[in-house]
Formats: C-alpha cells, sequence, structure tokens
C-alpha cells in the first residue's frame, strides 16, 4: 500500500507533487572544446583565458592557458562539469572558471531544475555505479554513456524545495570542508612538532634547557643526545609470509608491502615491533608499528627486540619521519625499487635520554590522536551525509 501523500511511479513511490522525468526532459548537456596545442601558454597574459582540464580540480600545477578569440565554451565556478574519460569515468566536478576542454562536459539545467540540487543529484552512487559500468568496454575505458545519463530517472520535487535540500547538504558539505581545513591544519602541526622535537631543535620543558649543542655525521644536535646505527639498538629481519597467505577475517593483523593492513590466522611474532616495506610502490613510505601478536611479508622488513635505552614508538616516529630521505640520498634515481637490510641497518639516528624519548613520543601520539578523532568525525558526517542524500533526494523524508 502507498501511503498518503505518495504514489507509485516507475521508479519507486515518491511525493505526490514531484514529477517523474529522466535528466534527459531538463538537463542540457553541453562537451568542450580543444583549441591547437600550438596556441597554448604557462602564463596568464592579457588576452588569455584559462583552459581547464579535469586535472585542474585537483592540482593546480598544470595550469594552462589559451588566447580567448579561439574560445568557444566557457565553465563558471558554480556549473556542473562532467568528467568524460578515467579513471574513474564520471567525475562531477565543479569550482574553477574558464574555457573547458573536450574531455568536460557542462551540465545545463533547465530553470525547472536548481543548479546546486542537480550537483548533488548527479553525485548520487547508484547513479556513478551505472554510468561506470557502462562506460567500460572490452578494450577499455571509452567515457560517460551520455544517452544512458540522459535516460536516467528523476524524481523531481519543485524548485522551493530542490533548494531547501540543497542547503541542507550544502551546509554538511560546508562542516566537512571545515573539518578537512582542520585536520590539514593539525597534520602540518604534526610535521612542524616532528621536524623540531626529533632533531633537538626544541626541547621540551626539563629536558636540557642548559646545554649547548654539537656537530655530529647527522647533522647538529644537543649535545646530550647519542647517534650511533639502528643495528646496535634492535634486531632488523623480515617476514616470511606472502600476499595470498591473508585471511579475509583472520586473527592477527598482518603487514604487507602497502598501507591497508591484512588479517591472517598465525603469527610469527608477539612484542613490539616497527615494519616498513621492502620493495613496491610503498618502499621508502609505508610504516607501522605494533605491540603484540602479528605476522608480515616476506618482503617487509621488521625491526623489533630495541635495547632498553630506546623507547620503540620514539624510533617508529623518527624513522618513518627520515628514512625515504636517506634511500633517496643513495640513489641517483627519483624512486627506490627495493630496500637493502644495510640501508636500515647502518642508518645514524639521533637518541636522547630514555625520558625524553618517551615525552617526545607522548606529544606525538596526542597529536596523532587528535587526528584520528577528527578523522573518524568526518566518516561519521559523511556518512550521514550519504543517507541524507538517499532519504531527501527520493522524498523518502521530506523537509518541513
Amino acid at each position: 500500500m502507498v501511503k498518503a501523500g505518495y504514489k507509485d511511479t516507475e521508479v519507486g513511490v515518491i511525493p505526490d507533487d514531484w514529477e517523474r522525468l529522466v535528466i534527459g526532459d531538463v538537463v542540457n548537456f553541453s562537451g568542450g572544446s580543444q583549441p591547437p596545442r600550438s596556441t597554448f601558454t604557462f602564463k596568464l597574459q592579457k588576452g588569455y583565458l584559462r583552459l581547464v582540464q579535469i586535472r585542474d580540480y585537483k592540482t593546480n600545477a598544470y595550469e594552462t592557458y589559451v588566447p580567448e578569440k579561439l574560445v568557444k565554451k566557457i565553465c563558471k565556478k558554480k556549473d556542473v562539469m562532467i568528467g568524460r574519460y578515467g579513471p574513474p569515468i564520471f567525475q562531477i566536478l565543479r569550482g574553477l572558471e574558464g574555457a573547458y576542454n573536450v574531455a568536460l562536459i557542462k551540465a545545463i539545467p533547465s530553470k525547472k531544475v536548481d543548479n546546486e540540487y542537480l550537483f548533488y543529484f548527479l553525485k548520487n552512487d547508484n547513479l556513478f555505479k551505472l554510468m561506470d559500468m557502462l562506460s567500460q568496454r572490452s578494450s577499455g575505458q571509452t567515457g560517460v554513456e551520455l544517452p544512458a545519463l540522459k535516460a536516467y530517472p528523476l524524481p523531481l520535487p519543485p524548485l522551493l524545495e530542490q533548494r531547501a535540500i540543497s542547503k541542507v547538504l550544502s551546509d554538511v558539505d560546508t562542516l566537512i570542508a571545515s573539518l578537512d581545513k582542520l585536520i590539514a591544519k593539525k597534520r602540518a602541526v604534526k610535521t612542524a612538532a616532528m621536524q623540531q622535537l626529533l632533531t633537538g631543535k626544541t626541547r621540551l620543558p626539563g629536558f636540557g634547557e642548559e646545554k649547548g649543542y654539537k656537530d655530529t655525521e647527522i647533522g647538529v644536535i644537543p649535545e646530550d643526545w647519542n647517534v650511533d646505527k639502528i643495528c646496535n639498538f634492535a634486531t632488523i629481519t623480515t617476514g616470511n609470509k606472502n600476499t595470498q597467505d591473508r585471511i579475509i577475517e583472520g586473527q592477527y593483523p598482518f603487514f604487507v608491502r602497502s598501507q591497508t593492513i591484512e588479517r591472517i590466522n598465525s603469527y610469527s611474532f608477539d612484542g613490539e615491533a616497527v615494519l616498513t616495506a621492502g620493495d613496491g610502490v610503498g618502499t621508502g613510505k609505508v610504516f607501522h608499528y605494533i605491540n603484540g601478536k602479528f605476522n608480515c611479508h616476506q618482503r617487509v622488513y621488521r625491526i623489533s627486540h630495541f635495547k632498553p635505552e630506546l623507547n620503540g614508538f620514539y624510533f617508529f616516529k623518527y624513522f618513518s619521519n627520515f628514512f625515504f630521505d636517506r634511500i633517496m640520498s643513495m640513489t641517483a634515481k627519483s624512486s627506490v625499487d627495493s630496500i637493502r637490510m644495510e640501508m636500515i641497518a647502518d642508518m645514524i639516528i639521533p637518541v636522547p635520554y630514555l625520558k625524553e624519548q618517551i615525552a617526545i613520543a607522548q606529544i606525538l601520539s596526542d597529536i596523532d590522536s587528535e587526528i584520528d578523532a577528527l578523522q573518524n568525525r568526518r566518516k561519521k558526517i559523511n556518512a550521514i551525509k550519504q543517507g541524507m542524500m538517499q532519504e531527501l533526494l527520493t522524498g523518502k523524508t521530506r523537509l518541513i
């Protein structure tokens, strides 16, 4: 039975005062154009416009400008743009202004559709999955299927309700954006704190304020700190498992050559350890700290059995912050394919007195906890937003 105030349609039950349309009924699509490459410049000059490309929505590192007289299609910051090539295929974008190229399509709503409402409707997960599936061909990625997009059902509320729904979702986006800024700020604080505390440039209260500094093979450090090779403070070994040994709901953490922690039903070590990828895309970039039972891949290095004068978490923070710079200084290439044991073993680290190590580690751990809390809050708010979109854009929940 359909409850009062609703009607049954081909796309399900929707409010009586909503129209059952398809996107193509109320939205036009305009593809961009590609000026001759010989006209491009990387400097803004009089009579030139920015050429907006898909990658520009993620970074401004590739800004390109073209003569205004050659421009046929222009987008504004609030225009809803669709990326027609991947990955991923079907990207809903906005926020840039200029001449847009052939890789972008502008969605132009009629007067019946609020532009902001259209933006949120096109970000529908079901629509994305459909378009991504249709756009995959045996020969690879070919682009957005416009006929399928135009034929996609659009339950359309009255214009005032569209604007009210858009306002609610926009407010949630504003909250998420503010959390993103706060997370970025906290990460910057963490980076600065690590650079200062782990090198002794800044001392915590109660630790060596009256002491001077000395020159060492790793630079200037406090005169009451020691320096030595990692191999003199810990044991370095590798695991003996392969990636295919993972079990989705395994009992123990399984460290492979990525930031993702897999699971497994056996463990080879029980205790405090720092782990890093020995090869692959995570070389010099993937680090983990654990204190407990775990297993690891045969090309993952395990640094463990720390001597009493070295705090494991302090070492993790120093090692993860400076090891990449060390291995890059040992190669003439722009990347490192694999790590040799001696790259770790012979790395020299500064070692304050244990109490100062623990204090530094605690400060950095507290910052990590703050960042984790903010990230968890962001995930929850984003999940709430997705639920709100499902309810509001289908009419299951009406705003007062």
